[in-house]
């Protein structure tokens, strides 16, 4: 904005407003509350600041333009008084010396920075007035308006109340604090087949049901007494006719302004075939729907409240029964006849337990449960244990088939306090296994102990595939040697598990665990890679020894087709010539052998290894059958070299030593070498040579150990 003046002359300082404005924007920003950001402010003071020295030293009357600029401020909202005050102060004080330095001798002007102010206030003043009127006048406005639209809308409640009261398909009925009815609607006088009129002569007492009457009044009284606001409940309700209709109620409580129970509003649906599907729901989630008996849910949740009260007394058995054979029933006449025999046996079952209210329970398919609370000892549980057995064995018939049936039970008797239901269950599910493995038809008592052995059993068995991994798995060698001048010609690699807890644990732990598990095929490679690879070190340091390394293979190493590229593989990557590995099997993997199996074992012949038949003797062989076989050598199971014990008759068992002689015959005849196992003392050994065995291995020459000590041997740092 350019600077004003008298004449045409600049008389206003630019610079000087400037200031002028900066300082009243910040002054109006102290005062109070200004909904203009800072630059907003200065710009709008500014203008005022300019319109001011523009009619200070114009020829036109001040007053009309310092009252407006006054109701500007007020349109601003600039409304504290101090911002006025500060205004008109400054006016006298500070105006003509900041803005008006040109002009400060001019005639007159003191006397129009005079009228300026007074008008400056003046609009500022008529401007407030103004709008507090304007204000004012709203309020009254709206508080008429307010109130009529109080009054209609109370109109409108009153009427939407009673429509919906009068209208609603729940019944609603409200009672004074003692119980009398004062109003109810259509729909409560028809759920309960009064008349509107007939309700309103009774108490809501005399309407609750009898087995609900004392919880109903003690509810309605301590809403009466305001301990509650309000309560939703399930209860029933007399009809006029008698019956019952259950409802689902919620009751409130209406007070006087003064807080004191006025009387309660009861909305009230029937639920009543809600209720009974329910029922029905509820029956059908916590029963087999074959059987009828009680399920897995209903049992865990009785066994449940039992065990898990904190002050559970006395003990609890549980039976734990499966049949014995009923996929082969279910398989041979059908799935209808086996779901018939499910039905009569859970009948049997729930009948031999009737008289003690023992729980039956069916957990799924063929197993069933027993429930025995409130046992003195453990004899009661096998009692009951044998009564099912009995109830199982007895003979029915099925349609036109009559079957027997037997069963198998795992029984857990065990003090209530300190179990919990997983424990039980868990126990109980192990000892059925026991019975089953024990030979059915019969029961078992869990046995901690026992568990605690089948427990670290399958600790172990888990953790073999990380063990593994992990390479826990170390070798160890046992001398082979000749029983004609004691040289060793070879040595059986043996594999032992380093545990990191457990320490060194021998193959009689785990190496049934790995048959089981599948992980023998992944254990039994590593074997023979690991032994080729040291048997090849031993042949690279001592190439005149010939020493032999003889693994052993399980029944499912030679059962798999790619053994044959297995042991190739393991040869060439280890550099063993393939005369220097023997590959041991059991009698009963190769006496067997037809087909495939038995070219697999000429391939692996072919490969230039030697076959050894491990444990002979102890099968039901078919020796005509060894003449077939690729093999090279007959070890001989140490039951039968445990028999020969000594050179007197009363040291020997003869028919051990005759079988011995029979079978070094016999392979000697095939041209097969013969190796004894389980060789313990020098006898043993005296006799052996004396039978013609060519050579032993056990304890008297030498326990598995570590491939170093076959190294020393071979040094001649030990026996020979």
């Amino acid at each position: 904005m350019a600077a004003v003046g008298a004449s045409g002359g600049n008389t206003v300082d630019p610079a000087g407003a400037q200031r002028y404005a900066a300082d009243w924007a910040r002054a109006v920003r102290r005062l109070g509350f200004v909904p203009l950001s800072a630059a907003e402010t200065e710009r709008l003071l500014l203008g005022h600041t300019f319109r001011l020295a523009e009619v200070l030293l114009s020829a036109e009357p001040p007053a009309p333009a310092a009252e407006e600029v006054g109701r500007s401020l007020v349109a601003a909202h600039l409304t504290e008084p101090g911002v006025i005050e500060w205004s008109v102060r400054t006016l006298g004080e500070r105006f003509r010396a900041d803005v008006l330095a040109a002009a400060a001798g001019r005639p007159g002007l003191d006397e129009r920075i005079a009228v300026v102010q007074g008008a400056l206030a003046a609009g500022f003043a008529r401007a407030l007035r103004e709008r507090t009127f304007v204000q004012q006048e709203g309020i009254a406005r709206a508080m008429w308006q307010a109130r009529d639209d109080a009054e209609a809308a109370l109109r409108d409640s009153e009427a939407r109340f009673r429509a919906v009261f009068d209208g609603a398909a729940i019944g609603i009925g409200i009672a004074g604090v003692d119980g009398t009815i004062i109003d109810v609607n259509h729909a409560f006088a028809d759920m309960l087949g009064y008349s509107v009129e007939e309700l309103r002569q009774l108490n809501v007492a005399s309407l609750f049901h009898a087995d609900d009457a004392a919880g109903m009044w003690e509810l309605y009284q301590e809403l009466i007494e305001g301990k509650h606001e309000a309560a939703r409940v399930q209860k029933r309700y007399y009809r006029k006719d008698g019956s019952a209709v259950w409802t689902d109620l919620a009751v409130s409580l209406i007070r006087h302004d003064d807080g004191r129970p006025r009387f309660t509003v009861a909305v009230v649906e029937d639920i009543t075939e809600r209720y009974e599907l329910q029922q029905r729901l509820r029956f059908q989630a916590l029963h087999d729907p074959l059987t009828g008996l009680p399920n897995r849910t209903l049992f865990f949740d009785t066994l449940a409240g039992l065990v898990e009260r904190p002050d559970a007394p006395g003990r609890v058995g549980v039976c734990f029964l499966d049949l014995d054979g009923f996929k082969a029933i279910n398989d041979s006449l059908g799935h209808a006849l086996g779901d018939r025999l499910l039905v009569m046996i859970a009948r049997r079952l729930a009948d031999c337990v009737a008289e003690q209210g023992y729980l039956v329970a069916r957990m799924g398919g063929d197993e069933f449960v027993i429930l025995v609370d409130g046992v003195a000892a453990v004899e009661d549980v096998i009692a009951v244990a044998e009564s099912a057995l009995a109830a199982v064995a007895a003979p029915l018939c099925v349609g036109d088939q009559q079957l027997a049936v037997s069963a198998s039970i795992g029984i857990v008797d065990s003090a209530v306090a300190g179990t919990s239901v997983v424990e039980l269950m868990k126990a109980a599910d192990a000892t059925l296994y026991w019975a089953k493995a024990e030979g059915r038809d019969r029961w078992a008592v869990y046995d901690p102990e026992r568990s605690a052995r089948d427990l670290a059993r399958s600790e172990l068995a888990a953790g073999l595939p990380a063990a593994l991994d992990r390479g826990e798995f170390v070798l160890h060698y046992q001398p082979i040697v000749s029983l004609l001048d004691g040289r060793m010609l070879a040595v059986e690699a043996l594999v032992r598990w380093q545990h990191p807890h457990l320490g060194l644990v021998g193959p009689d732990r785990f190496i049934g665990l790995a048959e089981e598990t599948g992980l023998i095929v992944r254990l039994g490679e590593w074997v023979l890679r690991q032994a080729c690879r040291d048997a090849q070190r031993w042949h690279t340091e001592f190439p005149d020894a010939g020493l032999v390394v003889s693994v052993n293979l399980a029944a499912r190493q030679a059962d798999r087709p790619a053994i044959v590229d297995t042991v190739a593989d393991a040869l060439a990557s280890s550099g063993l010539p393939a005369e220097l590995l023997q590959l041991e099997l059991t009698e009963s993997a190769v006496m067997g052998s037809a087909g495939e199996p038995l070219r697999t074992l000429h391939r692996l012949a072919a490969l230039g290894v030697r076959l050894a038949v491990d444990d002979f003797g102890t099968g039901y062989s078919n020796l005509a059958y060894l003449r077939r076989l690729p093999i090279t050598c007959l070890k001989l199971a140490g039951p039968f070299v445990e028999g020969i014990r000594g050179t007197a008759p009363a040291d020997a068992d003869h028919r051990d030593e005759r079988i011995v002689d029979a079978l070094v015959r016999l392979a000697h005849a095939l041209e097969l070498w013969v190796t004894a196992e389980a060789v313990e003392t020098e006898a043993q050994a005296e006799r052996l040579r004396a039978l013609r065995c060519d050579t032993a291995q056990g304890r008297l020459f030498g326990p598995p150990g570590p491939a170093e000590t076959v190294v020393a041997r071979l040094r001649g740092d030990g026996p020979r």
